[in-house]
């Protein structure tokens, strides 16, 4: 059976823009329990991604986070996938990468959510459970 993306995908996406502080990126991170925002442009269309790994790099660079931008440490090469795309294509994708997370986009709407590791272990997990009921 193909599992599509739009089933295990997180929904709405937290986002922020080229412009927002750095600071107020990773507020928004530690109130939402996740390891990255989307950054998208007046439109909602995908910019690039923030990850918790970029906090390493901003940290090693010794940048103050109240006053660097996000655009300064955001990833503007970023794969992406639709809804409509098998989750099997996206895990490997994702292992072959090193990634994390992965933006879903839609040409029309821009960025309609975000597949990540934690949806892939959490559907493992159900999937898990109600084969062993």
């Amino acid at each position: 059976m193909d599992i599509f993306v739009g089933r295990l995908m997180s929904s709405p996406v937290q986002t922020v823009t080229r412009s927002t502080p750095i600071q107020e990126a990773a507020d928004l991170m530690l109130r939402h329990g996740i390891g990255s925002v989307v950054v998208v442009d007046d439109v909602g269309h995908l910019d690039g991604i923030l990850t918790a790994t970029d906090f390493v790099t901003l940290a090693a660079d010794g940048q103050p986070a109240e006053e660097t931008e996000v655009n300064e440490y955001m990833t503007t090469d970023v794969v992406t996938t639709t809804a409509n795309d098998s989750v099997y294509e996206v895990a490997q994708t994702m292992l072959d990468h090193g990634f994390h997370h992965v933006p879903v986009v839609d040409d029309t709407e821009g960025v309609v959510g975000i597949i990540t590791t934690t949806d892939f272990t959490a559907y493992l997990s159900e999937t898990g459970a109600s084969d062993a009921a």
